[in-house]
């Protein structure tokens, strides 16, 4: 489990988190949603630690982050930032190999190899893991980054908007890996989504911020109610029921 525990943090005079706790439970899709500004990339950097809390703390299976070493936190821990533009030539293979960086230190081993190819297999890359990044799509990309993180190996996988600027197709595609990811593989992956239909249709828990702070924290179909909605976004947002899925009709609201 990781336990966030009383986040806040501060840009100038702006409190851009405040006060957050929330439980992430094993497992599980755990969505953040919200309006933009609403402090949902921040929350994620912080529990990564890619950024330092103003106050606060973040527990990963009960150890306080700050207290990890780097190594013991990215065998647990893997995160893809929401800008995983790289100026480096590398082709698929050599980029998913980074994930093993915590294990091989740059010397990679036969499990090593193993877990690239198996990362690579799972992302059906292996007809363009020759490839170099440059020549891809921006589906193949991010397929290729999401491959770097799964070959990382770790209990949690935390992943920044991982579907901007993906088409329709892409996005269903990535999204139904990272539920694999979680029916299969046991892994917990916690997501910041601007797409609500998304969040509803994938995730087991939603937590909603708006201003800084949790507005809304519970299982996906509590939070995906009209009147929750209203709350978060400000809008009237009609719900349909289509094959089991609740959807969101945000298209013609006021």
């Amino acid at each position: 489990m990781i336990q966030v525990l009383n986040l806040t943090k501060m840009y100038g005079k702006k409190r851009v988190v405040e006060d957050v706790t929330v439980d992430i439970q094993p497992g599980q899709i755990t969505s953040f949603i919200g309006p933009n500004g609403a402090g949902k990339s921040t929350l994620l950097s912080m529990v990564s630690r890619l950024l330092d809390a103003d106050t606060g703390e973040v527990l990963v299976d009960k150890n306080n982050v700050k207290g990890m070493k780097s190594g013991d936190f990215s065998k647990k821990v893997s995160i893809l930032k929401q800008s995983n533009y790289m100026n480096v030539r590398l082709t698929v293979r050599e980029l998913v190999s980074f994930g093993r960086f915590p294990y091989s230190k740059g010397r990679l081993t036969d499990i090593d190899q193993k877990k690239i190819d198996e990362a690579i297999d799972y992302m059906v890359l292996r007809d363009i893991q020759d490839q170099y990044l440059e020549e891809l799509s921006g589906g193949q990309r991010q397929r290729a980054f999401i491959a770097m993180v799964i070959a990382q190996d770790t209990d949690y996988i935390l992943l920044d908007e991982p579907l901007n600027n993906l088409d329709m197709k892409h996005s269903v595609q990535i999204m139904k890996i990272l539920r694999r990811l979680v029916d299969d593989l046991g892994k917990t992956v916690v997501i910041v989504l601007h797409d609500i239909n998304f969040a509803s249709v994938y995730s087991d828990r939603i937590v909603a911020l708006k201003n800084g702070r949790v507005v809304k924290d519970g299982p996906t179909h509590e939070i995906i109610q009209s009147e929750s909605l209203k709350e978060i976004y400000d809008m009237d947002i009609p719900i349909q029921q289509l094959n089991n899925c609740r959807i969101c009709v945000y298209f013609n609201s006021n």
